[in-house]
């Protein structure tokens, strides 16, 4: 057997915290071959972020590291990473290992083009010439799949797409050839297509280039896509570690049982859809949707004298009373765009919309505040909706002080507090602000603040794609619950077709701004009539590694 890449010997980090040390890693060994890909799996908070750091000696100065990061190169020169000074570890980065990181937006510079970008990474280890090193940016573009390359090396990052953005990144770890990759979340805030496809490129890099990569994910189904090995981590410990397809078939550790069971399915929300329609009174197909579009088209003006682009295309759609309906597809099908028009916080271009029976089509003022109260709003990204200035119990108070239901936060906080019950938060959290919260504790307070007007209709966008696969599935728990206890309809938009699986009576599945599909779950997922709902449902990678290799190739057929 060939020397390990990296081999992590007791790996212990601390942080250094104004409450006293704080242990993030506590002795955690691992090696990486050439060639295999490890992935590093546990829910936030576990250490798997910060072990794969230590590897590139990205801690912060707060951070004291004890044990042994060895990196060995080609030619066997071994490397301890703790033990190296800041000069040897900016040699050692990008030439022999490099790192892609979970959001392209934040790692990419907005004011230099990508190629300029990926060429300065090659000039900084090799003196190079700008024209060589500019080649050298077309052709990792090119390896990593972006077309045109020769012309979209002079683009910025903002004309790229969030997975040609993704791709960027992975062509500037590549371009100086590493040993080793290590790739945060890579394919986290991405569709499922768009995530079928990066995970296929790291797969035929790997395979091309032998680099070993580490992948840190908590999508148990990308883990069965593209791991050889499987490293499970718990509150900053190593609880099991085994080939994939042993780990799947019979894991050994409670914790790794229970992330398994926590991974949503398709199907498992069929029973849940038959025991919601049997519930429902006599009549209730005949009642008055609380939402109704018939032909709605939202165009968005075009600037500097280029033709307007339509996100949303003619689609008719509706919402019953108590309803749940899943609103899927890719980035930039337009299922943001109906959600905030639903809201009034987007313009109807024609056709028309009536929530409530309001027609949203001109609606402005009057017409609107009398739609509002009615209505829930929980966003994708809770820290970014939350006011860092205010303590959560103001940020979920704020609808009811907005819509005159209470004088103040104060006045409003024994409404609050029966509010963090209802989601399963302590009380006691009132008191603290956004950012002393976990993310899927934040999203429940977000989903407090949505309830907080007892809304008629909730609109959830893509309320669970940033949570660990565990706190989502409490988070789908909750929601189901609280549907079921208050009655709310409610249109949730994702991308993840087993979560809406969970959680819908039906399916309308959106492409290019156009609905190509509606239905029941058992008819959308079951017999899909159109071939984009097809492709769609192959691209959702499964928690089995060998079903997961018959999908995928039964994706790249069609």
């Amino acid at each position: 057997m060939s020397e390990p890449v990296a081999q992590i010997t007791d790996l212990a980090v601390s942080f250094a915290t104004d409450q006293g040390s704080v242990r993030a890693v506590d002795g955690v060994s691992l090696q990486v071959a050439p060639g295999e890909v490890l992935a590093v799996v546990g829910e936030s908070g576990s250490g798997k972020t910060v072990t794969a750091k230590t590897l590139l000696g990205l801690l912060p100065e707060t951070a004291t590291a004890r044990g042994a990061v060895v990196l060995t190169s080609p030619q066997g020169v071994r490397t301890d990473v703790v033990q190296v000074s800041a000069a040897r570890m900016r040699q050692l980065r990008g030439t022999e290992v490099a790192m892609v990181f979970q959001e392209p937006s934040t790692v990419l510079n907005p004011v230099y083009t990508v190629g300029w970008q990926i060429a300065e990474s090659v000039r900084a280890h090799e003196r190079i010439s700008r024209r060589a090193a500019r080649s050298r940016a077309v052709e990792a573009l090119r390896q990593v799949g972006i077309p045109d390359p020769e012309e979209r090396v002079d683009h910025y990052p903002h004309q790229f797409s969030g997975g040609q953005k993704q791709r960027v990144v992975i062509a500037m770890a590549l371009v100086l050839g590493p040993d080793l990759i290590v790739a945060d979340e890579p394919t986290t805030a991405l569709d499922v297509t768009v995530q079928a496809e990066i995970l296929d490129l790291l797969r035929r890099l790997r395979d091309e280039t032998g680099t070993a990569i580490v992948l840190i994910t908590h999508n148990m189904g990308v883990v069965a896509d593209l791991a050889d090995r499987v490293a499970v981590m718990y509150q900053g410990r190593l609880v099991e570690q085994a080939p994939v397809t042993e780990l799947f078939a019979d894991p050994q550790a409670e914790y790794t049982r229970a992330l398994l069971g926590s991974v949503p399915r398709l199907g498992e929300g069929r029973v849940r859809a038959e025991a919601r329609a049997a519930g429902r009174p006599d009549g209730w197909a005949e009642s008055a949707p609380v939402v109704s579009a018939t032909d709605l088209t939202i165009t968005y003006p075009g600037r500097f004298r280029r033709p307007g682009f339509t996100a949303v295309d003619q689609v008719s759609l509706s919402i019953r009373p108590g309803e749940v309906l899943g609103l899927v597809g890719e980035s930039g099908s337009g299922k943001t765009t109906i959600a905030r028009a639903i809201a009034g916080l987007q313009p109807v271009s024609d056709g028309s919309l009536r929530v409530f029976g309001t027609e949203m089509r001109g609606a402005r003022g009057k017409a609107l505040a009398g739609v509002r109260p009615r209505l829930g709003f929980v966003f994708q990204d809770p820290a970014a909706s939350f006011n860092p200035l205010l303590t959560i119990a103001e940020c979920v108070a704020e609808p009811l002080v907005v819509h005159g239901r209470a004088r103040s936060p104060e006045a409003a906080r024994g409404r609050v507090d029966e509010l963090l019950e209802a989601v399963q938060l302590p009380r006691s959290y009132g008191s603290r602000y956004p950012h002393e919260l976990s993310g899927g504790q934040r999203q429940r307070a977000s989903l407090a603040r949505a309830l907080a007007l007892d809304p008629e209709l909730l609109v959830a966008d893509e309320p669970t794609s940033a949570l660990d696969v565990s706190v989502q599935a409490r988070v789908l728990e909750l929601f189901a619950e609280l549907q079921a206890e208050l009655g709310f309809a409610c249109l949730f938009v994702s991308h993840d077709l087993a979560v809406v699986d969970l959680l819908a009576d039906r399916i309308a599945v959106l492409y290019r701004g156009r609905l190509v599909e509606e239905g029941p779950g058992s008819e959308v997922l079951d017999q899909p009539r159109d071939a984009y709902t097809r492709r769609l449902l192959a691209s959702l990678p499964v928690p089995d590694p060998e079903l997961q290799a018959e999908r995928r190739e039964a994706l790249r057929s069609l």
